[in-house]
Parts: structure tokens; sequence; C-alpha cells
């Protein structure tokens, strides 16, 4: 672990001190969602699978252990790079005991999945946070495949995975819509007898079908369903993973409420399953301008340029909140900033993340001063001035970050506890922010 990573981990705390503009031209880091899949299907590829762009915060990289543990060499990370030597669908080995996903839902609920497939029984384990999270949602649909995966009575990891399983093809009407519980799925599906079809009440992020197809498995489509066919064979090839938009959004929103701000975010993925935070800005009146497009590896790449500007409360359409679900925290933060009322609805998911971020994030509002109400399934904010004070992250790594921009309109230094999960995603945060503009603090944890 470098040093950067070091500094924000364990004790981390922030302090956004008020003010300032943000500039500059510059690269974040890797896409989360690709990095996870990158090395779930280039271990399980034929060949050898080059990686680009890799993300080497804590989630990504519970991913490459588990596949570490289970026989698969990979060289790296170096710089972003990865190379994953495949063994096949069927060559991963039995793990000596519980992989540990650390905070990674993605992690979990993708291998869970993928798991069932297997010859050997597996066990996953997480950390308090990732351990209440629901796992049900998963677990339910994999047993309607003839997957065997024990929860605790509440639903929740550990997931022990019963190995020696056939598996046999579905067609599954999602409740809910979750990427997560698509992929896993889709992964299962890979392993199981006949076709597995999966159909979502709302569009959400494709990066699974993608990679599947770059790596020449096929993947089924047919009004609404997705779906694959057991019996295929993955192929290693390479993969340059674009800059993830989850972590633009900081700065599409510092850059957006700091006036006299203009920065150039560099190589940022803008899959139409992931712009929602890009729609939701835009529709406040947010000046973004996409640059340079193109397509890398079957995704769509671009340079964001964004303008400081005066934003407007809106009311968020409901067919964009799957888009966004990731970024709503920071979100918040520009809907405190911006003139009139912004509400949103439909995103009861919210509450299940890594924290509750529709509560967590409306007591940290209101410790600020702003007229934030929480709701069942969203929020209702008055936009108007930003106080000073202490708001507790509750180690949940986008509520950090998101307090940490909106020192950029605060009166008065605004603390930030519980700021050690920043590494989970965005390695490096602190040092780019203040490097770009931001009066950004970091104490506490290895110096």
């Amino acid at each position: 672990m470098n040093q950067v990573n070091q500094h924000e981990t364990a004790g981390l705390r922030f302090t956004a001190n008020p003010g300032g503009e943000l500039h500059g031209r510059f690269r974040v880091p890797g896409d989360k969602s690709i990095s996870h899949r990158s090395v779930m299907l280039g271990s399980l590829a034929d060949g050898t699978t080059a990686v680009s762009g890799f993300l080497e915060g804590a989630d990504a990289l519970a991913t490459l252990n588990a596949f570490r543990a289970m026989g698969v060499q990979i060289d790296g990370p170096d710089a972003g790079r990865l190379r994953i030597r495949g063994v096949g669908l069927h060559g991963l080995q039995a793990p000596a005991g519980p992989m540990d996903m650390g905070n990674s839902g993605t992690s979990m609920r993708l291998l869970a999945g993928l798991l069932a497939g297997q010859a050997f029984d597996s066990e996953l384990t997480g950390d308090p946070s990732l351990s209440r999270r629901p796992m049900r949602r998963v677990t339910d649909p994999l047993a309607l495949m003839g997957a065997s995966v024990e929860t605790t009575e509440q639903g929740t990891a550990p997931l022990r995975i019963r190995g020696g399983q056939p598996l046999r093809g579905i067609r599954y009407d999602m409740p809910m819509a979750s990427a997560q519980v698509k992929s896993s799925l889709l992964l299962a599906g890979l392993y199981a007898e006949g076709e597995t079809w999966v159909r979502e009440p709302a569009v959400t992020r494709d990066h699974t079908e993608r990679m599947l197809e770059g790596f020449g498995y096929p993947v089924l489509r047919q009004q609404g369903w997705v779906g694959v066919a057991g019996g295929h064979a993955l192929r290693g090839g390479d993969i340059d993973v674009p800059a993830d938009i989850s972590s633009a959004a900081f700065f599409l929103v510092g850059a957006s409420i700091a006036s006299g701000s203009e920065v150039v975010l560099e190589h940022v993925g803008v899959n139409p399953t992931r712009t929602g935070v890009l729609d939701i800005l835009s529709l406040m009146g947010a000046d973004i301008e996409l640059r340079n497009r193109k397509t890398v590896g079957g995704e769509p790449v671009a340079d964001i340029r964004v303008h400081a500007a005066r934003l407007r409360g809106i009311e968020i359409p409901a067919r964009m909140v799957p888009l966004a679900i990731d970024e709503f925290p920071v979100l918040f933060i520009a809907a405190a900033c911006a003139e009139g009322t912004t509400v949103l609805r439909g995103a009861e998911e919210l509450r299940v993340k890594e924290s509750d971020r529709i509560a967590v994030m409306a007591e940290g509002l209101q410790t600020l001063g702003v007229d934030a109400r929480p709701t069942d399934d969203g929020m209702v904010i008055k936009g108007g001035p930003i106080g000073g004070g202490t708001v507790h992250s509750h180690h949940d790594h986008r509520i950090a970050m998101s307090f940490a921009m909106a020192g950029l309109r605060a009166s008065a230094p605004i603390e930030i506890l519980d700021c050690d999960n920043v590494v989970t995603s965005f390695p490096g945060f602190a040092r780019l922010a203040r490097r770009s503009g931001l009066r950004l603090d970091a104490t506490g944890g290895a110096q």
C-alpha cells in the first residue's frame, strides 16, 4: 500500500475549510464496477487478460485477492496495470478458508452467483457494515436456480455457498432494479443448464453484459430481458478501465457550486446506464460539456468540462434515479447550494448502502444549517447557506467526500469524522482535491 493509501485509513478525519475554487485538468481513479468485473471475467477466461486503469482501492482489491485465493495468478497491480492468467470457467480451486470482501457489496453479491456454480464449498465474509447489508435479494433467486447459499437469520453475510450443485436457467423478473443482482444471476447462468434470463423494472448499469461480450461470450436480449446460455467460453484480452464517473461526480459538483471554478475530467466512462448524475446536474442548470467522445473496449468515454453555474432546485425524474444511485450523496450537496427546492423520490435503495445514506446525509446537512427533510424513499432539500460543524460519515466513503466538497460553499470549517473508507473507492482523494483547490486538511491515521 502506498503512502497516500496509508494516510487515508484508520482514524482519518477531514476538515473542509470554507471557500476556494476548483481548477485543473486531471483523471480520477478507474471505474470500480469495471475493475471488479475485469478481474472476475479475466480469471474465468481462457488465456491472459491485460488490464490498465485498474482501481487500486480496497473494494476492487478484495475481489482481486479472492481470485488469488482460488488459484488465479495475477501480476500487479502496478500503476493500475494487471496481468491475469485465466484458468477458464472450471479452473478455480477451493480457497483455504473464508474470503473477506471487506466493505464491498459488489464483490460479495457478484461472487455469490459465480461461486454457486463451482464444484467446491466457499464462504464470503465482510466488515461490520457489509455484514448488515441485505443479501436475500441475491440468494433467493440463486436458490431458484438450484444454488445452495446460506445466510444469517437476518439474510446477511457471512454467505456459505455449497459447491457441486447443478444449476438450471430461470426467467427472473426482478422486483427492484439492481445491477448487482442482475450480474450475480448472469454469472451463475454461465454455469447453468439452459438459458438464464433477467428483466429489471428500470435500467441499471450494464457493464457485465458489455464485458461478457468483450470476452466473446454471447449475451441474449429480447424485449427488455437480458440473458446468457451456459456452456460457452470466455477469451482473454485487453481491458482499458475508464475513469469512474462516480468519483468524477465529486468534482463535477464541486466545480459547479464554487464560483470561478473550471475543471476538465479526463477519460471518464460515460456509459448511458451511469450518466444520471450528468443528466440531473444539467437539469439543475450545471454548465457541463462532453468532449473527445470515443469507445474503448466497448465502453463509451469522454473528457468532461464543467464551469461554475447557478444551480436551481428540481424534482428529480424517477427514470434517472437508478442511473445515479451512487451519486446522490454529492447531488444532495448540489441541492443544498441550489436556488429553490430539490425533491428526490423512489430512492429507498439508498437506505441499504454502506450506510443509510438518506438518514446520514440529512443529519449532516441539518448540522450545517441546511433545510433537509428525509423521507422514506428520498429527501426534500431547500437550498440556502451552508454553515460549519462536525458531521459523521458513518464510515461511508461517498458521504465523507460529499461533505468535503460542501466546504467550497461553507461559512465555517466542516469537520468530517470516520473517513477511513475513502480508500475503498478513491485512493488519493485528499491529495487530488487539495491540488485542484479544495481547502481540505486530512488528519489521523498513519501519516
